[in-house]
């Protein structure tokens, strides 16, 4: 993906928020963007990079928001909805993660993450982990991390699953509300709109649900399941009333 570049209407349509705002963000130097012949260009690689920081920066009205447009764009163009609870790998669950700290986080999700076997370089999975949480922390409050490698790369796994991990004791993971981390989703796609859409919805159901209480309560893989299964199902049942 990296050298593939996209115009600015493309772009915007890509991570679904207005032209206008993305033209202003590369003004201002936040994404990186050239400009040839009076049109702007973007680099897939970056733009999806920035779009993950922007998104996760976001307050809780603005993530709602672009998971909105995400979600109208699949129901538009009749394609599959973007459901958590079907990429969520019961072998990749761990309610006891050991890690004391963020470097031994990111590198147990890692491991997480390889039990499911989809995984095919475990090495350069942690190093683009690193590389995220270097960039800015994926921590967004409220105890819920959402760990993604920084440069979206389709060809590291051999299909889309999300790895959960819920740590022993609190870390404190960069959170902009300085607060402790104890549930940490490891976003694993091979699609780079997926990634975006599994991101937005993650974050709608940390921050509009009761996830993390019945996360807490949590004492197996299945309770994990059956509990984004609820929430997700409460969601979506609120979003797209039947029939509608």
């Amino acid at each position: 993906m990296r050298g593939e570049f996209m115009s600015l209407k493309q772009a915007a349509e890509h991570v679904q928020i207005d032209a206008n705002e993305l033209k202003h963000a590369a003004q201002r130097g936040e994404v990186d963007a050239s400009v040839r012949g009076g049109e702007w260009y973007f680099d897939h690689a970056a733009l999806d990079e920035w779009a993950q920081r922007s998104l996760l920066a976001s307050n809780a009205s603005a993530i709602a928001s672009r998971h909105r447009a995400f979600d109208e764009r699949r129901r538009r163009e009749r394609r599959p909805g973007v459901g958590i609870g079907a990429l969520l790998v019961a072998e990749s669950i761990d309610l006891a993660v050991p890690a004391k700290a963020k470097a031994g986080m990111i590198r147990d999700m890692t491991d997480l993450a390889d039990r499911s076997g989809f995984v095919y370089d475990p090495s350069a999975l942690f190093k683009s982990l690193v590389e995220r949480e270097e960039a800015a922390s994926t921590a967004v409050g409220a105890g819920v991390a959402f760990l993604h490698p920084r440069y979206h790369d389709p060809y590291v796994f051999e299909q889309s699953f999300i790895a959960y991990g819920r740590s022993e004791r609190p870390i404190f993971f960069g959170a902009p509300d300085g607060g402790a981390t104890r549930h940490f989703f490891l976003i694993c796609s091979t699609d780079h709109e997926q990634h975006l859409h599994v991101l937005a919805r993650l974050a709608v159901l940390a921050h509009g649900t009761n996830l993390v209480e019945l996360l807490d309560a949590a004492e197996t893989p299945e309770d994990v399941l059956a509990a984004v299964a609820q929430c997700e199902g409460e969601f979506v049942g609120e979003q797209h009333p039947q029939g509608s």
